[in-house]
Protein backbone atom coordinates (compact mmCIF):
# COMPACT_ATOMS: atom_id res chain seq x y z
CA UNK A 1 0.00 0.00 0.00
CA UNK A 2 1.05 3.50 -0.12
CA UNK A 3 1.45 5.84 2.49
CA UNK A 4 0.35 9.41 2.49
CA UNK A 5 3.25 12.18 2.27
CA UNK A 6 3.51 13.92 5.43
CA UNK A 7 3.51 17.64 5.60
CA UNK A 8 4.47 19.23 9.00
CA UNK A 9 1.60 20.70 10.66
CA UNK A 10 1.15 24.09 10.87
CA UNK A 11 0.86 25.81 14.28
CA UNK A 12 -1.82 28.52 14.63
CA UNK A 13 -2.54 30.32 17.59
CA UNK A 14 -6.64 29.89 17.72
CA UNK A 15 -7.70 26.83 19.65
CA UNK A 16 -8.18 23.37 18.49
CA UNK A 17 -5.83 24.01 15.52
CA UNK A 18 -3.38 21.60 13.86
CA UNK A 19 -2.13 18.68 16.45
CA UNK A 20 0.94 19.69 18.34
CA UNK A 21 2.15 15.83 17.57
CA UNK A 22 2.82 13.87 14.22
CA UNK A 23 -0.31 12.73 13.04
CA UNK A 24 0.64 9.29 10.57
CA UNK A 25 -1.47 6.52 8.80
CA UNK A 26 -0.01 3.45 9.01
CA UNK A 27 -0.94 -0.41 7.73
CA UNK A 28 -2.58 -2.37 9.91
CA UNK A 29 -0.12 -5.33 10.85
CA UNK A 30 -0.68 -8.64 12.98
CA UNK A 31 1.04 -6.67 15.66
CA UNK A 32 -1.50 -3.66 16.04
CA UNK A 33 -4.52 -5.54 14.87
CA UNK A 34 -5.43 -6.36 18.03
CA UNK A 35 -4.34 -2.82 19.75
CA UNK A 36 -6.73 -1.55 16.71
CA UNK A 37 -9.97 -3.71 18.04
CA UNK A 38 -9.47 -2.35 21.07
CA UNK A 39 -9.81 1.61 20.94
CA UNK A 40 -13.33 2.72 21.71
CA UNK A 41 -15.09 6.17 21.18
CA UNK A 42 -16.70 7.80 24.08
CA UNK A 43 -20.25 5.84 24.95
CA UNK A 44 -22.40 8.52 23.77
CA UNK A 45 -20.67 8.74 20.25
CA UNK A 46 -21.18 4.47 20.23
CA UNK A 47 -24.40 4.59 18.08
CA UNK A 48 -22.55 6.97 15.61
CA UNK A 49 -19.68 4.36 14.62
CA UNK A 50 -19.54 1.01 14.42
CA UNK A 51 -16.51 -1.05 16.30
CA UNK A 52 -13.27 -1.46 14.73
CA UNK A 53 -13.73 -5.00 14.65
CA UNK A 54 -16.40 -4.86 12.62
CA UNK A 55 -15.24 -2.42 10.32
CA UNK A 56 -12.10 -4.68 10.07
CA UNK A 57 -14.43 -7.58 8.93
CA UNK A 58 -16.29 -5.63 6.39
CA UNK A 59 -12.89 -4.95 4.83
CA UNK A 60 -12.17 -8.82 4.68
CA UNK A 61 -14.67 -8.77 2.33
CA UNK A 62 -14.36 -6.01 0.27
CA UNK A 63 -12.07 -4.95 -2.56
CA UNK A 64 -12.42 -1.36 -2.33
CA UNK A 65 -11.85 -1.23 1.60
CA UNK A 66 -8.56 0.93 2.15
CA UNK A 67 -8.09 1.23 6.00
CA UNK A 68 -5.16 2.67 8.18
CA UNK A 69 -4.11 2.80 11.98
CA UNK A 70 -4.07 6.31 13.31
CA UNK A 71 -0.82 7.29 15.14
CA UNK A 72 -0.24 10.64 17.29
CA UNK A 73 3.82 10.40 17.19
CA UNK A 74 3.77 6.37 18.20
CA UNK A 75 0.56 5.79 19.88
CA UNK A 76 -2.33 4.55 18.66
CA UNK A 77 -4.95 6.67 18.63
CA UNK A 78 -7.50 5.73 15.56
CA UNK A 79 -8.72 4.27 12.77
CA UNK A 80 -9.96 5.30 9.69
CA UNK A 81 -11.64 3.41 6.59
CA UNK A 82 -12.66 4.37 2.81
CA UNK A 83 -14.56 3.20 0.23
CA UNK A 84 -12.23 3.63 -2.64
CA UNK A 85 -13.96 2.41 -5.54
CA UNK A 86 -11.13 3.06 -7.82
CA UNK A 87 -9.03 -0.39 -5.92
CA UNK A 88 -12.13 -2.52 -7.81
CA UNK A 89 -10.83 -5.17 -9.83
CA UNK A 90 -13.37 -3.49 -12.84
CA UNK A 91 -13.81 0.44 -11.24
CA UNK A 92 -16.26 1.97 -12.66
CA UNK A 93 -15.59 5.37 -15.39
CA UNK A 94 -16.35 7.97 -12.40
CA UNK A 95 -14.96 6.47 -9.37
CA UNK A 96 -15.92 7.75 -5.79
CA UNK A 97 -14.44 7.59 -2.71
CA UNK A 98 -16.64 7.62 0.56
CA UNK A 99 -15.23 7.89 4.38
CA UNK A 100 -16.51 4.51 5.84
CA UNK A 101 -15.68 4.62 9.17
CA UNK A 102 -13.59 7.36 11.17
CA UNK A 103 -12.84 6.94 15.07
CA UNK A 104 -10.35 8.77 17.00
CA UNK A 105 -10.13 6.50 20.52
CA UNK A 106 -12.11 8.88 23.43
CA UNK A 107 -9.10 10.02 25.17
CA UNK A 108 -7.35 11.34 22.55
CA UNK A 109 -10.71 13.93 20.88
CA UNK A 110 -10.45 17.29 20.84
CA UNK A 111 -6.81 17.57 19.86
CA UNK A 112 -6.92 18.14 16.26
CA UNK A 113 -6.16 14.07 15.42
CA UNK A 114 -9.06 13.93 12.98
CA UNK A 115 -8.45 17.36 11.17
CA UNK A 116 -5.39 16.17 10.60
CA UNK A 117 -6.30 13.15 9.36
CA UNK A 118 -9.08 14.27 7.19
CA UNK A 119 -6.28 16.45 5.88
CA UNK A 120 -4.39 13.22 4.67
CA UNK A 121 -7.49 11.54 3.71
CA UNK A 122 -8.02 14.36 1.11
CA UNK A 123 -4.26 14.18 -0.04
CA UNK A 124 -4.86 10.58 -1.00
CA UNK A 125 -8.19 11.29 -2.43
CA UNK A 126 -6.52 13.63 -4.73
CA UNK A 127 -3.68 11.66 -5.26
CA UNK A 128 -6.19 8.64 -7.12
CA UNK A 129 -6.58 8.97 -10.76
CA UNK A 130 -10.08 10.62 -11.58
CA UNK A 131 -11.80 10.78 -8.37
CA UNK A 132 -15.48 12.07 -9.52
CA UNK A 133 -16.40 12.41 -5.54
CA UNK A 134 -15.87 12.20 -2.20
CA UNK A 135 -18.48 11.87 0.16
CA UNK A 136 -19.61 10.98 3.78
CA UNK A 137 -22.82 10.27 5.07
CA UNK A 138 -23.85 10.88 9.16
CA UNK A 139 -26.59 10.21 11.73
CA UNK A 140 -27.68 13.43 12.02
CA UNK A 141 -28.47 13.38 16.18
CA UNK A 142 -26.85 15.25 18.75
CA UNK A 143 -23.59 14.77 19.47
CA UNK A 144 -22.89 13.60 15.78
CA UNK A 145 -20.25 13.97 14.15
CA UNK A 146 -22.14 16.22 11.44
CA UNK A 147 -20.76 19.43 12.90
CA UNK A 148 -16.66 18.62 12.61
CA UNK A 149 -17.57 17.39 8.80
CA UNK A 150 -19.16 20.35 7.98
CA UNK A 151 -16.28 22.33 9.33
CA UNK A 152 -14.02 20.97 7.31
CA UNK A 153 -16.16 21.56 4.23
CA UNK A 154 -18.10 19.19 3.79
CA UNK A 155 -21.48 19.98 2.35
CA UNK A 156 -24.81 18.26 1.84
CA UNK A 157 -25.66 17.52 -1.62
CA UNK A 158 -29.54 17.15 -0.66
CA UNK A 159 -29.07 12.94 -0.12
CA UNK A 160 -30.19 10.80 2.20
CA UNK A 161 -28.90 7.47 2.10
CA UNK A 162 -30.68 4.86 4.97
CA UNK A 163 -31.53 7.92 7.74
CA UNK A 164 -28.14 9.55 7.20
CA UNK A 165 -27.08 12.89 5.47
CA UNK A 166 -24.74 12.85 2.75
CA UNK A 167 -22.27 15.15 2.32
CA UNK A 168 -19.78 15.45 -0.36
CA UNK A 169 -16.44 17.45 -0.31
CA UNK A 170 -15.52 20.12 -3.23
CA UNK A 171 -12.11 18.41 -5.04
CA UNK A 172 -12.13 21.15 -7.21
CA UNK A 173 -10.14 23.63 -5.27
CA UNK A 174 -10.19 24.64 -1.73
CA UNK A 175 -8.01 22.87 1.64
Amino acid sequence: GRELLHHPPIHHTRAAAEPLMHVTLREITSDTVRAVIKLSVRPEQQGFVAPNAVSLSQALFSDEAWYRAIYADDELVGFVMLADESLKAQPPAQPKIGLWRLMIDAQHQRMGIGREVMRQVVAYVRSRPGIADFYTSYVPQPGGPGPFYLGLGFEPNGEIDDGEIVLVYPLRGGA
